[in-house]
């Protein structure tokens, strides 16, 4: 029965949808998009893969974001109200929130949605663990209840990137978060057009008609989430000069993520403007498997902080001073609290500190496997810096080319890597996902609990705990620095620098938010 009923509620979307795209065809505006890899998995809460997160956007709708400054906002949510012990949150849904399937969205599915997000995501898992309770208090009314009070509650449900809170039907939002979900509805501004979807070609959005946007203009990812084309169509190119000859040609609108070698090309098109909508910038991370040797030895991977220099992979993928920057914070450079305590000698190619830390580590030569994602221009180059000089300190490396997809799928596999494991892989975070200790994915050392790479690390997680708690900055600062000591000591992850990537769109394209997060209301097109 339940299959049943699934398949009737698909029949009905596809209908409705036919209709609409129907409705609009003979006046359809299209904005066509090449994003920075192919959409394979389209659940926003079971993986942290960012194609999976920018989908989560077109899609749902969150219950807070932020504005350009940081700040959190409203955003399902209409009010709100905090008890004077700050140990109740009471919250009231905006008035007209439905669907995809026209069904209003209630408190239940408010509630399941965070409970599945907040077993999977680092800031969630956190923020769980101050909550007693959470209840509906009405149809589109609910409450949360701590049990000590903390700072965390509307900034997790404000998070802007991976994993985001967004919130799904309850019915959906049940699904096991081991498991991916299999029903793609959300309350969100598009609606993801299943029956068009063709992984490794397109995937495509509609202008939900249904969708309505707060008053207040748009600043972010908050304010009013106005849609001004009938369709998105994520269009998958994989060469970067057909991407740039598109682009110019006005095959394509925009490039979310184009080759930094053909920016000064592409500032000299008079059919092409460069944006950067992202000014936080993103970071660079190594990742190891803690699972299985060489990794699990913490020696080894100190050796890595040492024999790393920032400078040569910065130069390797990105090449222009202008777009990246050294940084040894961990929570990223210009921010508040940034701090180099525990770096200060690491990350500047110390190869004989290096192969002395890994004669201490008594290292076997155990080869590292390490995935190599070939489809990622600002990716591509980096696993091959990284092998040539794990190999200069006597490692042996073992560097398997794939796509990115399939790196995201293997990821989360904890078999050994000659039963199709991994040992490391690089990949970039948004800047504001690293720019604290609660929401650094790679920091959560939760063991099992913890993001693919398993680190286990009581004392990492009882800083976290004691950042949480804290309300005073300087004092979170000192907390700073002692979690980023401890990481020096037993690393859950390298960071590799900073750096910066525009938008290449067309000169006809307006309006696109200002965001760390590529989303894609507020853009208009001129015919």
């Amino acid at each position: 029965m339940k299959l049943i009923k699934t398949a009737l509620r698909k029949i009905t979307l596809g209908v409705a949808t036919s209709l609409l795209l129907m409705g609009t065809a003979q006046a359809e505006s299209v904005l066509r998009v090449n994003m920075h890899s192919d959409l394979k998995i389209v659940d926003p809460i079971w993986t942290t893969a960012y194609m999976s997160r920018n989908y989560g956007y077109m899609v749902y709708d969150t219950l807070f974001s932020i504005d350009t400054s940081g700040t959190v906002q409203p955003q399902m949510v209409d009010t709100h109200t905090i008890s004077e012990d700050g140990l109740t949150y009471d919250f009231t849904l905006r008035e007209g929130l439905m669907f995809h399937d026209d069904q209003p969205v209630t408190s239940a599915d408010v509630i399941a949605s965070l409970k599945r997000w907040g077993a999977k995501d680092a800031m969630g898992q956190k923020m769980m663990t101050f909550v007693s309770e959470m209840s509906a208090t009405g149809d589109n009314s609910f409450q949360i209840k701590l049990n000590e009070p903390t700072g965390l509650v509307l900034q997790a449900l404000g998070k802007p990137s991976s994993n985001v809170p967004f919130i799904m039907p309850e019915r959906i939002a049940a699904t096991d978060p081991g498991e991916q979900i299999t029903e793609y509805i959300g309350s969100g501004p598009f609606v993801f057009l299943e029956d068009e979807w063709k992984p490794g070609d397109k995937a495509e959005f509609a202008k939900f008609e249904g969708y309505v946007p707060r008053d207040e203009p748009g600043d972010g990812l908050a304010g009013g989430k106005v849609v001004n084309v009938d369709k998105v169509v994520w269009q998958v190119i994989r060469d970067q000069q057909t991407k740039m000859n598109a682009l110019s040609k006005g095959e394509i609108d925009v490039i979310e993520s184009p080759a930094h070698d053909l920016l000064p090309l592409m500032e000299e098109d008079e059919n092409i403007q460069l944006v950067d909508l992202n000014p936080f910038g993103n970071q660079y991370t190594f990742r190891f498997n803690q699972l299985h040797p060489p990794f699990d030895n913490a020696k080894v991977r100190q050796a890595l902080l040492y024999a790393f220099d920032q400078e040569e992979f910065l130069y390797a993928a990105i090449g222009d001073e202008k777009y990246f920057k050294l940084c040894k914070a961990m929570f990223i450079c210009d921010t508040p609290i940034e701090t180099e305590i525990g770096f200060e000698d690491k990350l500047q190619g110390n190869i004989e500190k290096a192969k002395e830390l890994l004669k201490e580590a008594g290292y076997d030569g155990t080869p590292v496997l390490l995935m190599h994602p070939t489809d990622l221009a600002v990716l591509e180059p980096l696993p091959p810096v990284a092998k040539s000089i794990m190999e200069k300190i006597g490692m042996k490396v073992d560097m398997q080319a794939m796509d990115w997809q399939t790196l995201v799928g293997r990821r989360n596999k904890q078999e050994t890597p000659a039963e199709g494991g991994w040992n490391a892989f690089i990949t970039s975070w948004n800047s504001v996902d690293n720019a604290s200790p609660l929401t650094t994915p790679f920091l959560n050392a939760a063991c099992d609990k913890a993001l693919f790479g398993w680190p286990c690390d009581e004392e990492i997680q009882s800083l976290r705990d004691e950042f949480s708690r804290e309300p005073d900055s300087a004092a979170q600062l000192a907390i700073i620095e002692k979690i980023q000591q401890r990481v020096s000591e037993a690393p859950t992850h390298v960071h590799l620098g900073q750096w910066y990537q525009p938008h290449a769109m067309s000169v006809k394209v307006s309006g696109a938010p200002v965001s760390p997060v590529p989303v894609f209301w507020g853009y208009s097109k001129a015919e």
